[in-house]
């Protein structure tokens, strides 16, 4: 049954609206959703596996020009299985946001079956946002990164940095898809809001909270733990939250008024007008 009703008692759905499969099914179900999953992860990761030399390249650049004027920054291997291991990890996380929005639909169809049908329309902005949102944070790593390299080469004094490449490439990699998943906070929100588990008057209720949560989960998700990238991934995620409450305001707001409208009285049927004596 579906959480709206569960909860709120707001719609009645139709006998054949949600769809029942047995416990098997379910299993069946799961199983192929992950081979699925796991065959597009796996073209992803062999094109990013193509890709890697220019991605390196990418790094690289990106390190020297953020190395401090009076340091030498360079990238090395530091033993002969390090570039292959460096390959492949990137070609993993790489092919997993590569592959991000066919997973994300993967993971809405499984759902799918305990949904109605008015929630279920909501499978495609939700993908979209959802990986639109991704980029946007892996984006916004890939501009602080400079920065905080620069802030932490700084810290160790005039001495020069020499990274080995899987730590190097590990360290941006985490970076990026820690930002990506720090911006999945207002689509999980929207969404707990949209299945009536959440209202924004409890988020706005538990903005104080909210704010010392999104604080620490931006410490931890941060690898490199420096204040700017921590401050640089908190701020966003913040006015993130206040747009999920913006918008349960809004929604609210046109739920209220549907309910009005719907409650002005309907004229009497029937009557025939005032009696003659």
């Amino acid at each position: 049954m579906s959480v709206l009703t569960r909860l709120h008692g707001e719609e009645q759905p139709a006998k054949n609206e949600l769809e029942s499969m047995t416990l098997m099914e379910h299993l069946r179900e799961l199983r192929s959703r992950i081979i699925h999953a796991a065959v597009a992860v796996a073209v992803a990761a062999l094109v990013m596996w193509f890709l890697y030399p220019y991605i390196v390249d990418l790094l690289v650049d990106m390190l020297e020009s953020s190395c401090p004027a009076s340091a030498q920054c360079r990238v090395m291997a530091t033993n002969p299985i390090a570039a292959l291991s460096t390959r492949l990890t990137v070609s993993a996380y790489g092919g997993v946001g590569l592959a991000l929005p066919y997973l994300l639909r993967q993971l809405w169809q499984f759902i799918t079956p305990g949904l109605y049908s008015k929630e279920r329309r909501l499978a495609a902005p939700f993908v979209i946002s959802s990986y639109v949102l991704f980029l946007l944070g892996g984006a916004l790593a890939w501009l602080t990164l400079p920065k905080a390299i620069y802030f932490l080469a700084r810290l160790g004094g005039d001495v020069d940095q020499f990274y080995a490449v899987n730590e190097y490439a590990t360290f941006v990699v985490k970076t990026a898809v820690g930002f990506g998943l720090g911006f999945q906070f207002p689509v999980l929100l929207v969404f707990l809001q949209l299945v009536g588990i959440l209202d924004y008057h409890q988020l706005t209720r538990w903005r104080r909270h909210a704010f010392v949560v999104i604080v620490v989960g931006a410490a931890v998700i941060t690898p490199g733990g420096d204040l700017f990238s921590l401050v640089a991934l908190a701020v966003p995620m913040y006015f993130l939250y206040e747009a999920s409450i913006i918008f349960g305001w809004v929604r609210g707001r046109r739920a209220r008024r549907r309910v009005k409208v719907g409650a002005k009285p309907a004229p009497p049927t029937g009557s025939t007008g005032p009696r003659g004596g």
